[in-house]
C-alpha cells in the first residue's frame, strides 16, 4: 500500500483529502505544520508529499526545501497545495523542489493525475 503525507493546517481540508484518498486505497499520514511535515517525511518515509504552501510555524517552501536537499528525503516527490495560483507561484514550486502544482480548491480527478503519474503502480 503505498503512502501519502498531506502536510496541511486547515483540518476540514486535510480531513477530506485524507478520506478521499484512503478511498482510493492509500494509506495517509497528515502533519499541520511544516516542522511537522519534515519530521514525519524524515521518520516514515511515504511514497508522496502533498504540501500545503501557507503553513504555520514552517511554510511549505522551507519545508519542501528541507525535504528536498535532505538525502533520506530527497527522493519523496512532492505536490504543492495553494491558493497562489499566478504562474510565479508555480515556478516557485518547482524552483524550491516541488515535482508538481495543484491549485486550491483541489480537484481530486486532477490531483490523481498527478500522484498516479508520480507513484505508478
Amino acid at each position: 500500500m503505498k503512502t501519502i503525507l498531506i502536510v496541511e493546517d486547515n483540518a476540514i481540508n486535510s480531513n477530506m483529502l485524507r478520506r478521499r484518498l484512503e478511498r482510493r486505497g492509500y494509506q495517509v499520514l497528515v502533519a499541520p505544520d511544516g516542522v511537522r511535515g519534515v519530521k514525519e517525511a524524515t521518520n516514515k518515509q511515504p511514497d508522496l508529499v502533498l504540501m500545503d504552501m501557507s503553513l504555520p510555524v514552517m511554510d511549505g517552501w522551507e519545508a519542501t526545501r528541507q525535504l528536498t536537499s535532505s538525502p533520506r528525503t530527497s527522493h519523496i516527490p512532492i505536490i504543492a497545495l495553494t491558493a497562489h495560483t499566478l504562474p510565479e507561484d508555480r515556478l516557485k514550486a518547482i524552483e524550491v523542489g516541488c515535482s508538481d502544482f495543484e491549485s486550491k480548491p483541489v480537484h481530486l480527478n486532477q490531483l490523481m493525475k498527478k500522484i498516479q503519474a508520480l507513484m505508478p503502480d
